[in-house]
């Protein structure tokens, strides 16, 4: 088959493409020229009777990685089978360059002519690989190892493959003495089409291997102390376990609204009550909140309940736990982040609520009534504060404008007022106090710990003050779930919790300082796309329909982009996108483009 023959196979191809957009096909016209490329280069893979997406398995035997380490100088040469995209090319006639991009880094691959194709037919060089693939493309490799002229460990061609076709081109990302050129760094492109990011930027995959390492060491810790792993609702008929505005959705089957979980807190202590001593999950939360660099309103957690322990207890097997999580992440137990070298090495400094806002403001809350603390809000200009905050709430506020922010070294902060604290326990010896302590890293919070409170009567009646908030105006108090109350009142052991946010500690391990770093596919908003009129509108003044297309092409989304347009100007666009893209579409006059335009004036 001649070059002619596969380039008018091509172009028929596209035709059909144009033809059939508004019967919900591809509009051609929304393609780049290097888009239409690989898909006639498609439809003449196809002519050829080469499927480019072959079902068959493609047995793999060798990684980039391993070829390079274990390659011997002085051994046999080695023979390999790898897969992978093909990231560069470089051409010189007979003989040939690529690069193999596999899960574990890049290889070079030597091809020849007369290597991958020993017979007289050399289409799959000539034709093939030289004029049909692309970079991006999928393509296996069999061959041996050497090392070329210039020191470099290759693989040596003796059979190529095409294993998947590439439609769409990647970002090409140049590197230079050091410098990168044409870089892929655009926030909201990578966080929506991370698949490009992990592909072209070095170090993406990496990150999301470390956050693994992370989840797998704090499971492999947890299960050593004999803590089971549990799964708990996701859809719940009561949010409880936090103060946290909820997600709704409606159960049909019931015809009753259901939540999505914002916590697995309750969930898991009614296993306490039912034998588990100690139980964990590291499973997704949801809530209803803003998104910014430390939030996504869906996020992993990590909650865990162990009986007869308490918050001194937590605190020690925390502090040991994060230790060994930054060891097994990056070798030490210190981390460089935002600039600062922080330090997980137990132990951590221990600091009581009342006694840090002393500390950072000269304000002495402890006794304080709710009126006296509302003054105190005045006096330091926490103008956010209104009548619908409670005593906590407003503690909360203090802390979270004047301390939180200080704490770069690992801080448990203790003791909170029981306003604050609606499912933790009195605190042993300071009255109006819980037993409870939240981690302060790189200053925001990274876990929340208590001696669980399992006295019923106390809890109901914990339960009862959140509900009078609510009726304040409180929108994220708690809610009443009386089912857990009747659990409780089967008998809970002493037990202690902790919630640990996974997403912000493997953003502390790995040094990022935005969350959307951490999460493959972070919440986005909805992507922009032009407005454009319908082809009906364009109808109503006289365009046919498969001129809609090429219109908005040119730019005229909307009919109205067209008045007081010269209709000799219009006309021109049209011939030239005809002409480009080898439409069998036959170009109005410039009357006709004229009687569109005056109907608009």
């Amino acid at each position: 088959m001649n070059a002619g023959m596969l380039g008018a196979i091509g172009k028929n191809f596209v035709i059909l493409q144009v033809k059939s957009h508004y019967s919900a096909k591809m509009n051609v016209l929304d393609l780049s020229e290097q888009e239409i490329n690989r898909r006639e280069s498609l439809a003449e893979l196809k002519k050829l009777g080469i499927d480019p997406y072959p079902a068959e398995e493609y047995p793999t035997n060798a990684f980039s990685t391993d070829i390079k380490e274990n390659f011997d100088e002085n051994a046999e040469p080695r023979q390999v089978c790898i897969a992978g995209r093909m990231m560069s090319r470089r051409i010189m006639g007979k003989a040939s360059f690529i690069e193999i991009q596999d899960s574990k880094g890049r290889i070079q691959v030597y091809v020849t002519r007369d290597g991958i194709c020993p017979s007289e037919n050399k289409d799959l060089y000539n034709v093939v690989f030289k004029r049909l693939l692309d970079f991006g493309d999928f393509v296996g490799v069999k061959g041996y190892v050497f090392r070329t002229q210039t020191g470099e460990i290759s693989v040596h061609a003796e059979e190529l493959k095409l294993l998947s076709k590439s439609l769409k081109p990647l970002p090409v990302v140049k590197e230079k003495d050091g410098k990168t050129y044409d870089s892929f760094d655009d926030a909201e492109l990578r966080y929506r089409q991370r698949y490009v990011d992990l592909i072209v930027n070095k170090g993406v995959k990496e990150t999301f291997v470390q956050r693994a390492t992370v989840i797998n060491t704090i499971r492999k810790e947890l299960n050593a102390i004999g803590a089971t792993e549990v799964e708990t609702p996701t859809l719940q008929s009561i949010p409880g376990g936090a103060s946290a505005r909820p997600f709704i959705t409606h159960y049909n089957a019931l015809n009753v609204d259901m939540y999505m979980r914002i916590a697995t807190e309750l969930y898991l202590k009614r296993l306490i009550v039912g034998g588990f001593e100690g139980v964990y999950e590291i499973g997704k939360n949801f809530r209803n909140e803003g998104m910014d660099r430390n939030h996504n309103p869906e996020f992993t957690c990590l909650e865990f309940y162990i009986a007869y322990k308490d918050y001194n207890w937590m605190m020690s097997f925390t502090e040991k736990l994060l230790e060994t999580v930054c060891i097994a992440v990056n070798g030490k137990p210190e981390r460089e982040i935002d600039g600062n070298i922080v330090s997980f090495k137990a132990p951590y400094r221990r600091l009581p609520i009342l006694e840090a806002i002393k500390e950072k403001t000269g304000c002495d809350l402890e006794g304080k009534s709710e009126e006296e603390i509302r003054e105190v809000c005045k006096k330091l200009n926490l103008e956010q504060v209104d009548e619908t905050y409670g005593k906590g709430k407003m503690i909360d506020e203090i802390f979270g404008e004047f301390c939180e922010g200080t704490y770069i070294q690992p801080t448990f902060i203790t003791d909170y007022p029981v306003e604050m604290s609606p499912l933790t326990k009195m605190h042993r010896s300071k009255a109006g106090l819980t037993e409870r302590f939240e981690l302060m890293v790189n200053g925001k919070e990274l876990a929340n710990a208590y001696s669980e409170l399992n006295d019923p009567i106390d809890q109901e009646e914990r339960f009862k003050e959140q509900m009078r908030l609510a009726d304040k105006g409180d929108d994220e108090a708690m809610v009443i779930d009386q089912d857990f109350l009747r659990a409780l009142q089967y008998g809970m052991p002493p037990t202690s919790g902790i919630g640990i946010g996974i997403d912000r500690l493997v953003m502390l391990m790995t040094g990022k300082t935005t969350i959307q770093e951490v999460l493959l596919f972070p919440q986005m908003r909805p992507e922009a796309k032009p407005q454009r009129d319908s082809a009906d509108k364009y109808a109503a003044i006289g365009v046919a329909e498969e001129l809609v297309p090429i219109l908005q092409k040119a730019g005229y989304n909307m009919v109205a982009d067209l008045k007081d347009v010269n209709p000799q100007k219009i006309q021109m666009q049209i011939g030239e996108i005809i002409k480009k893209y080898k439409l069998e579409i036959k170009k109005p006059s410039v009357d006709e483009v004229a009687a569109w335009t005056a109907k608009l004036a």
